[in-house]
C-alpha cells in the first residue's frame, strides 16, 4: 500500500509526522514499511506491507488511526475525520433512478446518489498532487474523487452515465448466459453465470466489485451522474476477478471485507465532493437496497488471559487504555474482565485472541520477554489422539495397510458414490487435467490402489486389506460444501481367483469379515459391550452392491454404513477380485472414546452353559435371534455368543442353521440343569414362534 505523508497528515492533530517517525511507528505495530520516496513535489511516498486481515489499513485514515494508537504515549496525537457539508438538495432521486437489489446476500448493502448538471473537467492541483504522490494517474474530476474517497477511507465506489443506463435503472444481478462486459480498460470479457455484475435495463454495466463497464463510463459530455457505493461478498468478488485475470484497488479491498455500516460516511463524503469540485445539485434522497445492517457482539477478554498469552503484567487500566486506543468500546466488568465491542471498520477482531493481539501491538512487541529456556509440562495425550492410535493398532493388526491417497478423482470415478440429494464439487483448475472432482468417497481412491497391487503381483494371504482415514468433499443443490471426516476399510473376498466367479459364500465371508473389522473397532473405542448392528437397506448410492448393503450402527447411533462394492464399479476400476468395504464416520467414532469399562467381582458359582442351533431362513439376521434372547426376561440369564452357522442340504436350501451358546449362573447358589430347564423351553417356544424357526437336533 502506497501512502502519502501529506495526505496522512490532514489526519492527524498535530499533524507533523516524519517520514522516520511513521516508518518507525507503522513497522513496530507489525506494517514494515519497505521504502520511502521523496517526490519532487515535496511530498514524501512511503510503500507499507499489510497483512490480508487489515482491510481497514487500505486507506490513509486507516494508517493515520494506527499511527493515533501506537503513539498515544509517547507524543499524544487525535485522528482528525475529514469535514464536509452536504449540500442543498434538488428534486427527488426517485424522478430519474431505479435500484434493484436482486442478490442481498451477495450485495449487503447498494447505494445510490444522482448529482445533475456537473461539469466534467481536470481536478485541482491538491487532488491531482495527492494521487500522483500514491502513484495514481489524475483522470478527470469525477474519477480523481471516486480513486480519492478509495485511498482515503478504503470504500470502493464508482461512477455512472446517468444518460448511458437503459431505462435509467441499477439492477444487481447475476450476469445472464453469453452476455459480454467490455471494461473500462477496453477489454472484452465473457461472463459466466456465477459473475455478479451491476445492469441496467438491458446490459451489465459493471463487474461487481471489481471494475466498471466502458458502456455507462463518465467522459466529456456527461451532465448527470450516478454516484454507487456498496459492498460485496468476498468470495464472489475474489473468484470473478481470479477467473478473468482482473485486480483492481476496488476487488482487493472487497476481497478483505467491507463493513457496510462504514459506508453512509463515505457516500456523503464522496457526494459533498462531487458538487464541490464539479459543481451540480444533489438529488434529493439516497437509494439503498440490501440486507439489515449488521451487530457487533460483545467480546469478553480476561486480563489474566492476556498477561498469560504475553507474558507481561498487564493492569486491567491498561489492557482498556491500549483497546480504546483502537477505538474498541470498552466496559471494564469486575476487577479482571473487559467487555469489548470492536469497531465496523475493524472486520478482523473475532476473538479474544485477537484483541490481546491488539494489546500486544500497541504496548510494543519489545516489552515482550525473550526466554532463553522454555517450559515444558507432559501432559497426557488427547483422547482423539489416543483413539487414533488405538484404530491403527487394530486395524494393524487385522491385517489393514493404511493408505494416503490423492483427494481428486476423475467424474467417472466420483459419480457412482455421490448420495443421493448431492452433487459433486468441482474445481476450476487446468492442471487437475482429468481429475477435477474432489472425491466424495475414498473408496474409488482404494480401488487404485487395489489395481495397482494386482499390477504388481502382490498376493496377502486372506486377501488384501486397506484403510484410510480421510475426508470427502459433495455439495448440496445450493452449493453449500458438505465435508465429513470418514473411516474407510476395504478387503478382499477371500479364496475368489482373479477373473473367477465368485461363489455366495465367499461374497457373504467378505461381508462378515468387514463387519467383523467394524466390531473390533467398536469395542476397542466404545467398550467390550458395545453393540453393533447391521441393518440391511437400499444403497444410497450406485456404488454400493444392491441386496448386499447395510447401515451400521454402535449403541443405537448410526455412524455408516458396509457391504459389497458393485461389479460396475469395480469393472471400471479394473479390479477383479470382489471386495467388501465400510465407510465410518470418523469423528462419531472417536467421541466414543475412551471405551466404557466396569469392574465387577469374580462369581463364586459355576455357570450352567447351553448351545441351542435354530434353523432360520436365510435372511433372517443374528440381530432378530439376539433380540428375542436378550428380551425374553430370562431367570439368571448371564451371557450370549455367537458359536457358527452351517448351510448345506441338511438344513435345506434357502435355510441356515445358526449355533448359539447361552449362560445362565446364581450370584448366590449353583444352579441345576432343572433350574435352567423352564427357560430353554420359553426360548424355544418363543423362536418357533417369532422367528418360524426350527429345532436341529
Amino acid at each position: 500500500m502506497n501512502i502519502s505523508l501529506n495526505w496522512m497528515n490532514r489526519y492527524l492533530s498535530p499533524g507533523d509526522v516524519t517520514a522516520s517517525e511513521a516508518a518507525h511507528v507503522l513497522t513496530f505495530a507489525g506494517y514494515p514499511v519497505e521504502g520511502i520516496d521523496e517526490l519532487p513535489s515535496g511530498d514524501t511516498m512511503l510503500d507499507v506491507e499489510l497483512t490480508s486481515n487489515r482491510g481497514d489499513l487500505l486507506s490513509h485514515l486507516g494508517c493515520a488511526r494506527e499511527i493515533v494508537a501506537a503513539t498515544s504515549s509517547a507524543k499524544p496525537r487525535t485522528l482528525v475525520q475529514p469535514e464536509f457539508t452536504l449540500p442543498a438538495t434538488g428534486n427527488p432521486i426517485g424522478d430519474d433512478l431505479k435500484l434493484t437489489n436482486s442478490e442481498p446476500t451477495m450485495c449487503p448493502l447498494f447505494t445510490a446518489r444522482l448529482i445533475r448538471g456537473v461539469k466534467v473537467g481536470p481536478s485541482p492541483k491538491w487532488l491531482s498532487d495527492f494521487l500522483e504522490a500514491v502513484g495514481q494517474r489524475s483522470i478527470n474530476n469525477l474519477v480523481d474523487i471516486t480513486n480519492f474517497i478509495t485511498l482515503e477511507l478504503g470504500n470502493p465506489c464508482h461512477v455512472f452515465d446517468l444518460k448511458k443506463l437503459d431505462g435509467g435503472e441499477l439492477n444487481i444481478r447475476y450476469a445472464k448466459a453469453g452476455e459480454q462486459l467490455t471494461t473500462l480498460d477496453g477489454k472484452t470479457h465473457k461472463l459466466v453465470e456465477t459473475d455478479l455484475v451491476v445492469a441496467d435495463a438491458n446490459k451489465p454495466t459493471s463487474l461487481a466489485g471489481v471494475m466498471g463497464g466502458q458502456a455507462s463510463e463518465v467522459d466529456e459530455s456527461t451532465t448527470d451522474v450516478v454516484f454507487e457505493m456498496a459492498t460485496w461478498d468476498p468470495v464472489v468478488v475474489r473468484t470473478a476477478a481470479r477467473r478473468l485475470a482482473i485486480r483492481t484497488d476496488a476487488s482487493h479491498r472487497f476481497e478483505r471485507i467491507v463493513d457496510p455500516r462504514t459506508i453512509q460516511f463515505a457516500v456523503d463524503r464522496a457526494a459533498a465532493m462531487i458538487c464541490e469540485l464539479a459543481g451540480g445539485e444533489l438529488a434529493d434522497g439516497v437509494l439503498s437496497e440490501g440486507v439489515d445492517l449488521p451487530t457487533t457482539e460483545p467480546i469478553t477478554v480476561r486480563v489474566d488471559r492476556c498477561r498469560t498469552m504475553l507474558g507481561i503484567d498487564v493492569t486491567q487500566d491498561e489492557a482498556a487504555a491500549y483497546l480504546s486506543s483502537h477505538e474498541v468500546e470498552v466496559e471494564k466488568v469486575g476487577q479482571g474482565e473487559l467487555r469489548c465491542v470492536p469497531p465496523a471498520f475493524r472486520p478482523d477482531l473475532e476473538r479474544e485472541i485477537d484483541l490481546i493481539e491488539e494489546v500486544a501491538r500497541t504496548a510494543g512487541y519489545s516489552t515482550i520477554p525473550e526466554r532463553d529456556t522454555i517450559d515444558v509440562r507432559v501432559r497426557h495425550p488427547q483422547e482423539s489422539e489416543r483413539a487414533r492410535r488405538e484404530l491403527h493398532r487394530v486395524l494393524t493388526g487385522l491385517g489393514f495397510y493404511e493408505t494416503v491417497t490423492f483427494s481428486f478423482v476423475s467424474p467417472a470415478a466420483a459419480t457412482p458414490w455421490v448420495e443421493q440429494s448431492l452433487e459433486t464439487v468441482g474445481v476450476d483448475d487446468d492442471r487437475r487435467g482429468s481429475e477435477p472432482i474432489l472425491r466424495p468417497s475414498v473408496i474409488p481412491s482404494l480401488l487404485t490402489c487395489r489395481k495397482a497391487n494386482a499390477a504388481g503381483q502382490v498376493q496377502v494371504p486372506g486377501g488384501v486389506r486397506l484403510y484410510e482415514m480421510s475426508a470427502v468433499f459433495s455439495q448440496t443443490a445450493k452449493k453449500e460444501t458438505v465435508e465429513r471426516r470418514k473411516l474407510t476399510l476395504m478387503l478382499d473376498a477371500e479364496g475368489v481367483m482373479p477373473g473367477k466367479q465368485a461363489k455366495p459364500e465367499q461374497l457373504q465371508s467378505a461381508i462378515r469379515a468387514v463387519r467383523g473389522a467394524v466390531e473390533h473397532i467398536a469395542r476397542v473405542l466404545a467398550g467390550v459391550d458395545a453393540k453393533v448392528v447391521v441393518n440391511a437397506i437400499d444403497p444410497t448410492c450406485d456404488g454400493w452392491q444392491a441386496g448386499a448393503f447395510g447401515e451400521v450402527l454402535i449403541d443405537a447411533t448410526r455412524v455408516g454404513v458396509l457391504g459389497l462394492v458393485s461389479g460396475d464399479v469395480l469393472k471400471s476400476a479394473d479390479v477383479d477380485i470382489p471386495v467388501a468395504a465400510a465407510e465410518l464416520d470418523l469423528d462419531q467414532l472417536i467421541a466414543m472414546y475412551p471405551p466404557k469399562t466396569s469392574v465387577s467381582k469374580l462369581p463364586a458359582f459355576p455357570a450352567i452353559e447351553r448351545d441351542l442351533s435354530l434353523i432360520l431362513d436365510e435372511a433372517t439376521p443374528w440381530a432378530e435371534v439376539d433380540g428375542l434372547i436378550r428380551g425374553s426376561s430370562l431367570e439368571h440369564f448371564e451371557s450370549l455368543d455367537y458359536v457358527g452357522a452351517f448351510r448345506g442340504k441338511q438344513v435345506g436350501s434357502g435355510k441356515k442353521s445358526v449355533t448359539l451358546r447361552m449362560r445362565f449362573r446364581h450370584p448366590s447358589s449353583t444352579l441345576r440343569h432343572e433350574d435352567v430347564d423352564p427357560q430353554m423351553s420359553r426360548i424355544i417356544d418363543r423362536a418357533t414362534k417369532d422367528l418360524g424357526a426350527e429345532i436341529r437336533t
